[in-house]
């Protein structure tokens, strides 16, 4: 498979007063199409800085970014911008969806700077398919304050996913959640990874990334390792473990 991120001798340096804070230090890596990458790190390895460089939301000091065949490193703030809208889509930590909106209105947000000439039904139409994909299409009329956080991160997938986006970027996706909605929604991200959507997740917990296939390291703003999941946890089998193990408390004298 191709290379969809292809970062290298990428560095990131801030300058703070007299100070030179390098965050992301000569990093090369490579991302193929269909893989499910979790960045990992402790607050301060660089894992955040480097996500925002594959985001297109920052770029590097140094070194070259490639996405999809594009070289980023160079462009404009517009290009930038259009690079980002077209290739990439967004799932955070909190789930950013307008509180006055629809479920199917916040879907058809990132539509609207991207594909300006679709009708209204067109619109709709693929808004309640990426909700159907995340299986909430019976939700759509929903506003976020109906929604339980589960469900309003789905709707952040969705969101992040109706442009067709060529990677996904999740930043501590289930940082807001508790344990059953956290494995509900890892649930969701293996099943698109099984349909080929590459995914990149940035995340500090150990049992969320072992719901990828691929671990990367850092610390200090280099990689220190970069190894395949062997022990990889699958969401459905996780849940009904969850559920029995809450049986057997409910039924406990």
């Amino acid at each position: 498979m191709s290379a969809v991120i292809q970062l290298t001798g990428v560095e990131k340096t801030y300058h703070s007063g007299e100070i030179d804070v390098r965050a992301v230090a000569g990093v090369t890596l490579e991302i193929r199409a269909g893989e499910f990458v979790a960045i990992l790190g402790a607050s301060g390895s660089g894992k955040s800085t480097l996500m925002n460089i594959i985001g297109c939301l920052d770029r590097p000091t140094a070194g070259h970014y490639s996405l999809d065949g594009t070289a980023v490193s160079a462009l404009n703030r517009d290009a930038l911008a259009d690079v980002r809208n077209r290739k990439l889509g967004f799932v955070f930590q909190g789930f950013n969806l307008l509180a006055r909106t629809s479920a199917l209105e916040n879907v058809e947000l990132p539509m609207l700077y991207t594909h300006a000439g679709l009708s209204r039904a067109e619109l709709r139409d693929r808004a309640l398919r990426a909700l159907e994909v995340v299986g909430l299409a019976d939700r759509a009329g929903h506003h976020p304050n109906q929604l339980s956080g589960g469900q309003q991160q789905r709707v952040a997938i969705a969101r992040a996913l109706v442009n067709n986006p060529a990677v996904l970027l999740a930043d501590e996706p289930t940082g807001n959640l508790d344990t059953r909605t956290s494995i509900e929604v890892m649930g969701v991200f293996q099943k698109l990874n099984d349909g080929g959507m590459t995914i990149v997740m940035v995340t500090h917990e150990l049992d969320i990334a072992a719901y990828s296939r691929r671990n990367v390291v850092m610390r200090d703003g280099q990689i220190i390792s970069d190894t395949p999941v062997t022990k990889r946890l699958s969401a459905p089998t996780e849940l009904i473990r969850l559920q029995e193990a809450h049986a057997a408390v409910q039924l406990a004298p």
